[in-house]
């Protein structure tokens, strides 16, 4: 049996099984979403669960802070800026940041995929968020919310840490880019959903991970899934040998974007741009 294979075997066997070892979400992004889904909770209380990690009370002032809100008074606290950031928003800055941490590895070849890997989805969420605040400020697409598109986004591709793990359990046998390109084709989506129900995220989030690379485009109202695809089809990252040129023309019908070449418009480049910001 060839080694990749042998990679998707292992997968296999192990996901059937209920035996493959999923991440679990770092405590701070837990004690964050289990506070912002109290309906009790409120911004002081929300403002002391963060200040007890330094580093996410800092990405919550830089966010606060950042173009991407639009706001040009500077708030110096973190009170001041959870409530400019919103409870939604905050769970979504702490999730984003704890997923992070997940994506770290001691073997230089799994290291650079999970590098690589995180730094496509925060490019895949970034440019998501930049096409639908593009939509909102022409009032389109109003239903969907930016919070929720945030962290579908984050999330659409979780289940590549799994396999990066496998790799490096035997990494004289499965830590060569050929067989993780397979195995993270064929089995990213069905581990993120796993993921993601074990996590116990809505249904909306799974959806997306589980539909996000489906080529069977749909024709009427616009959702995370298009949306999150969109992110993907701009960076390029959208799985081959899937119908790329089909799909930009597919949302230019639907008015989603201005034209197939969407990421070089002035207005979403700079919406992009001050989206990484959020991240950086």
């Amino acid at each position: 049996m060839s080694a990749d294979n042998a990679l998707l075997t292992l997968l296999t066997e192990k996901l059937r099984a209920n035996l493959l070892v999923l991440p679990t979400l770092p405590e701070i992004a837990v004690r964050v979403r289990q506070a912002a889904d109290d309906p009790d909770i409120n911004l002081h209380a929300m403002s002391e669960v963060i200040a007890r990690d330094p580093a996410l009370a800092a990405r919550m002032l830089k966010v606060a802070n950042s173009a991407f809100l639009g706001r040009t008074i500077k708030v110096n606290s973190l009170n001041q800026a959870v409530t400019r950031i919103g409870l939604s928003q905050v769970k979504n800055i702490a999730t984003a940041m704890a997923l992070e941490q997940l994506f770290v590895s001691q073997h230089p070849l799994v290291s650079q995929y999970m590098s690589k890997v995180w730094q496509q989805t925060i490019e895949v969420t970034c440019l998501a968020m930049a096409v639908l605040r593009f939509l909102h400020k022409q009032h389109q697409a109003l239903h969907l919310s930016m919070d929720t598109l945030t962290l579908a986004a984050l999330i659409h591709q979780i289940g590549v840490l799994p396999i990066l793990a496998e790799a490096e359990k035997y990494p004289q046998v499965f830590a060569e880019p050929a067989y993780l390109n397979h195995a993270i084709r064929d089995f990213a989506a069905p581990i993120s959903i796993e993921i993601l129900e074990n996590w116990r995220f809505a249904e909306i989030f799974v959806a997306v991970a589980r539909q996000w690379t489906d080529s069977s485009l749909q024709q009427g109202e616009l959702t995370y899934i298009d949306l999150v695809r969109l992110g993907a089809l701009g960076r390029k990252t959208w799985p081959e040998p899937l119908p790329m040129a089909a799909a930009l023309q597919h949302y230019v019908a639907m008015a989603v974007i201005p034209a197939a070449d969407f990421t070089q418009s002035p207005e979403i480049q700079q919406l992009y741009e001050e989206a990484k910001a959020v991240f950086a």
